[in-house]
């Protein structure tokens, strides 16, 4: 479990880097048909910092856990991001994507915490 954290927090630390905003995660572990042990969700302005979110989490994941991604999803495009790390699965979206898409809200039986965005 400490190795998930660690991932975790390298996650949200490579999103806080190039100041993604609202991030949430969402700890889908115990929840019948979940596909992984949490999501983290967060978003960027423009498709510029969603690919800089992106890059920023891969280098801090693999400098503080020495991880690297199963798979990359969705970078020429830069609207939805998804970097999955098997037990934790990133998603980094456009505003107007994340509303669109909504997978916030997928699991409503899910503990979700909202992580403070830094200024």
């Amino acid at each position: 479990m400490k190795e998930k954290n660690n991932l975790l927090q390298g996650i949200i630390e490579g999103i806080q880097e190039k100041k993604g905003k609202k991030i949430t995660t969402i700890r889908l572990q115990g929840i019948p048909g979940a596909i992984c042990d949490y999501f983290v969700i967060c978003e960027g302005n423009t498709p510029t910092q969603v690919s800089a979110l992106a890059e920023s989490v891969e280098e801090v994941v693999k400098k503080t856990t020495a991880e690297k991604p199963i798979r990359v999803q969705g970078q020429q495009r830069s609207e939805w991001v998804g970097i999955d790390y098997g037990n934790i699965i990133v998603h980094i979206f456009l505003p107007e994507m994340r509303t669109f898409y909504n997978i916030d809200h997928l699991w409503e039986d899910a503990k979700t915490e909202n992580i403070p965005d830094l200024d």
